[in-house]
């Protein structure tokens, strides 16, 4: 398959093959980006653009961005279409609300009663979750050859539920009708798989391959799993609720990343390192906490229990990572300031690998 802003998508496939392989050419793969001489302004236009129907102008946006950049080592050309965080919820009938400047979105959460709640993907036309399936459409025809569509970032299970409910009154529900809550989690995993087929499909993904917010690279059905509301509950609660349904999901898709998000959430660790389908994890200590090269324990406990690793820290940082955890299982995100300097990088990888 030929890539305009991807010349070399042949030679990184066969990197991300090996991967999912658990082999190792000559290095760690490197998700590495940076802007293009004379690429002047060099800022990635928001995910949230074109939820307003306006699909052409969002990924002529997002073309422009792509010639102006170099994407190094493994790193592909991805448009991500996203209504949100709470994009799942509104996919179920949650009404969605865009911030005046389109940087984020929210929902308004519905269920007033578990009991009679319906939890089901709202199909009716100008609904969200027909319009994001006419959004992959056409972004799959207009990206031929050119570019490849994401995969939805989809918070579903336990963060669907949040979503439509609102996460304190999910936390209360936990102790005051646990039943109904697992009753509903019952009603919404098998919404995943369904959802993720049906954008498979409307992207054209069968024919170029899958890829997630976490930006992996995958021939066959690729998804980031996740439950950012793990970092709320005990472990006890983790294990009834949530890890059922993870592990439901890793093994519905062909390879996975978890997303492990915020401290609050190691204590789910164990769990989520327990379910044999999560293929890697992405650990995001969260904002104001230490940088990744002082969270060696967390990252080589992972590493132990034969998961991949994705590594977001700047350039700097990749070689001092790469000293203390080696070349297994691991993919670095990051940013490089030109050309040069991320060749540079791939250099030092492979000659000390």
């Amino acid at each position: 398959m030929k890539l305009k802003y991807k010349p070399d998508f042949d030679r990184a496939r066969t990197y991300w093959d090996a991967f999912w392989q658990h082999e190792i050419i000559d290095r760690p793969l490197v998700h590495v980006i940076a802007p293009r001489e004379g690429a002047g302004q060099w800022e990635k236009p928001s995910s949230l653009l074109g939820t307003d129907g306006r699909y052409l102008e969002a990924l002529a946006g997002f073309e422009a961005w792509a010639a102006s950049t170099y994407f190094g080592g493994e790193a592909m050309p991805e448009f991500r279409i996203n209504f949100g965080p709470d994009q799942f919820g509104a996919f179920l009938g949650a009404p969605l609300i865009f911030a005046p400047d389109q940087s984020t979105s929210w929902v308004e959460p519905f269920v007033t009663d578990w009991e009679t709640a319906e939890i089901g993907l709202r199909e009716e036309d100008g609904s969200v979750w027909k319009r994001a399936l006419e959004y992959f459409r056409v972004a799959a025809q207009y990206s031929e050859g050119k570019f490849l569509i994401g995969m939805l970032d989809l918070h579903s299970n336990m963060d669907a539920l949040s979503a439509i409910r609102g996460s304190q009154r999910l936390c209360l529900d936990l102790i005051d009708c646990p039943d109904q809550v697992e009753a509903a989690m019952l009603r919404v995993r098998p919404l995943f798989p369904r959802v993720y087929d049906a954008v498979w499909e409307a992207g054209d993904m069968s024919e170029r391959g899958s890829l997630g917010w976490a930006p992996f690279y995958c021939a066959d059905k690729f998804c980031t799993i996740q439950c950012d509301f793990l970092c709320m509950i005990r472990a006890e609660h983790g294990r009834r609720f949530v890890i059922p349904a993870l592990a439901e999901e890793a093994g519905f898709l062909d390879h996975c990343v978890f997303h492990l998000d915020g401290e609050g959430s190691l204590i789910h660790l164990d769990d989520i390192l327990g379910i044999a389908d999560i293929d890697v994890i992405q650990w995001v200590p969260g904002a104001g906490h230490p940088p990744m090269i002082e969270w060696m324990d967390v990252l080589k406990k992972i590493q132990a229990a034969g998961k991949g690793l994705q590594i977001d820290c700047r350039v700097d940082e990749v070689k001092r990572v790469h000293e203390e955890l080696g070349p297994e299982g691991i993919v670095y995100r990051t940013r490089a300031e030109s050309r040069a300097q991320a060749e540079e990088l791939l250099e030092w990888l492979e000659k000390n690998t």
